[in-house]
């Protein structure tokens, strides 16, 4: 896998990083269609694009296009089929509850002490 930014500048964003897992996970299963289908994948790419909206600040669409100059032509619908069996892509169409749960270090510190029978401090 190569990840190519447009500039030696342009740092490597969350944002890269879930495209990135889309274009993977989107690779991975045109690729392994393609071996069982006795088709040469060698030159299969996969392009991830984004676009942002507001109201919450959130990415909006995401744009997977992929090249692959040696497929058949009559191929082309089903290897569109297979791009979305990609398991993130059914992430992102039936989206998993996220729970958000944190500590802070004094919070595990107590928690230790109490563990080992000593009473924790005065907060």
């Amino acid at each position: 896998m190569t990840i190519e930014a447009f500039t030696a500048e342009q740092s490597y964003s969350p944002f890269h990083m879930v495209a990135s897992g889309l274009a993977y996970c989107t690779w991975s299963v045109m690729y392994a269609w393609a071996e069982n289908v006795k088709l040469d994948a060698t030159d299969l790419t996969v392009d991830v694009s984004w676009t942002f909206a507001d109201d919450p600040h959130r990415v909006d669409r995401y744009d997977v296009r992929f090249d692959w100059p040696s497929l058949p032509d009559k191929r082309l619908s089903a290897a569109r089929r297979v791009a979305e069996m990609c398991t993130i892509h059914a992430t992102f169409q039936h989206p998993p509850t996220i729970v958000i749960d944190g500590t802070s270090s004094r919070e595990i510190v107590a928690e230790h002490a109490q563990a080992d029978g000593v009473e924790p401090a005065a907060r």
